[in-house]
């Protein structure tokens, strides 16, 4: 059997009136019915007037309920408890179906149920990453999927790193391109110097506003560790404008 245990949570908003949502914690996991809790506890809080400014600022492309990442948040934090946690065997299954939703918020939270597994990663789950990135793809997912997911696997599988990310260079996906180069930011003093020239310089020329962005995102965070280091790279590079302005931007 599976049990579902209701659990009442109290928060409290900035105008001071309580938030209290019932979430559940599940013993044994059962897809459907982990997914029909979130979906009761997500329409609960719906916004129609958020929702619908939530919409225009991804340009029309998702769904949503029209919850603030705070509140969102709130909701589902009993969800996310290490010790009621689906089991791992169910996870990719369990991400898949959060991520085929319409509403945006599904995906928010499928990416951060998968952060508390990276652990737990099994060489497999490249392929669930993978399919994250390239299904419904936006910069808001993309851009916590790889720092803080495909990063986590590759430390974790790092045979792993060169295959996928040659791979991912050459799909002419420009998410999975823009995954390849931002992945390690927040690296700091681990920042693999050569491996990010590399896939820098695999992707020079393109006229792509979120892989030129992502290049000089990611130039502009290492140069907070190493400004030598990325000033010189600017300076040999033929980097587009936007790649070299964003780089530059903490040095001048």
């Amino acid at each position: 059997m599976y049990s579902l245990m209701p659990m009442a949570i109290l928060k409290k908003r900035n105008d001071c009136r309580p938030l209290t949502t019932t979430a559940y914690y599940i013993d044994r996991i059962k897809v459907n019915d982990y997914i029909k809790a979130l979906r009761q506890e997500f329409e609960a809080r719906a916004d129609s007037k958020i929702a619908a400014e939530q919409k225009a600022y991804l340009r029309d492309q998702f769904l949503f309920y029209g919850i603030k990442t705070p509140i969102r948040r709130a909701i589902q934090k009993p969800f996310l408890v290490n010790e009621y946690l689906p089991p791992k065997e169910n996870l990719e299954e369990l991400a898949r179906l959060l991520w085929k939703r319409p509403q945006r918020e599904y995906h928010h939270f499928a990416q951060e149920l998968v952060q508390k597994y990276t652990k737990r990663f099994e060489k497999k789950d490249i392929q669930l990453l993978e399919y994250m990135v390239t299904n419904n793809s936006w910069w808001d997912t993309v851009d916590f999927i790889a720092p803080k997911l495909i990063s986590a696997y590759f430390i974790k599988f790092p045979d792993q790193r060169d295959p996928y990310v040659k791979k991912w260079l050459a799909s002419k996906n420009i998410w999975l391109q823009r995954s390849c180069i931002i992945f390690q930011l927040l690296s700091k003093e681990k920042m693999d110097k050569e491996f990010l020239a590399y896939t820098i310089n695999s992707l020079l020329g393109s006229k792509e506003f979120f892989i030129n962005k992502a290049i000089g995102w990611a130039l502009r965070d290492y140069s907070r560790t190493n400004p030598k280091w990325v000033m010189d790279f600017v300076a040999k590079t033929p980097l587009e404008p936007l790649s070299k302005r964003e780089a530059l931007r903490l040095m001048l």
